[in-house]
């Protein structure tokens, strides 16, 4: 897309993908795309675990009841783990990382969608981020905030509909209150 606005509004969460596999330079791409966020203080607190085996991206679907099941039929999940020691806002570092890597790949015309690991439960209430750190042998110190499933789209949804943006909440100078 040229330009940046359109892929805004065309970009949705996507959770059904095709069997195709992605290329290397699409994965270069999407990974690189974290690696360029900024971060506070340039603490680039965050580490990416790129996956693409299908047993362990079945395994890792198990990481929530709901709303995991993407995982299982991505051609790619990047696993969103941050250092908290080095970045007071390691939270919002490694959000923003995430978002990255999903605006990079609406770009390429890829689908993606984000898990909530961080705060989330698997079905045994083990809690989710330690569950996917024990499969993927992240260490403790490294919580796990998202994961994010890439893939070539198996499904189309509606464009976002701007005539329907909340610009209520939007406040000019001071905060208003709505009456």
């Amino acid at each position: 897309m040229n330009d940046f606005h359109e892929l805004l509004v065309n970009r949705r969460s996507i959770r059904r993908y095709t069997s195709e596999p992605l290329t290397p330079e699409q994965v270069k791409l999407i990974l690189e795309a974290g690696l360029l966020a900024p971060t506070s203080k340039s603490g680039r607190p965050w580490q990416f675990i790129a996956v693409e085996d299908k047993d362990m991206l079945e395994r890792l679907a198990g990481c929530k009841p709901i709303a995991a099941q993407p995982i299982a039929g991505c051609a790619l999940a990047v696993v969103v783990a941050v250092d908290q020691a080095k970045s007071d806002p390691w939270i919002e570092d490694a959000s923003i990382a995430a978002a990255y890597m999903q605006l990079q790949a609406a770009d390429l015309g890829l689908g993606s969608c984000w898990i909530q690991i961080r705060g989330r439960f698997t079905a045994d209430e083990i809690p989710s981020d330690e569950y996917v750190q024990n499969l993927l042998g992240i260490p403790e110190e490294y919580p796990v905030v998202c994961i994010l499933t890439f893939g070539h789209k198996d499904e189309e949804r509606k464009s976002v509909d701007t005539s329907k943006l909340l610009w209520e909440k939007v406040h000019i100078g001071t905060w208003k209150n709505q009456e």
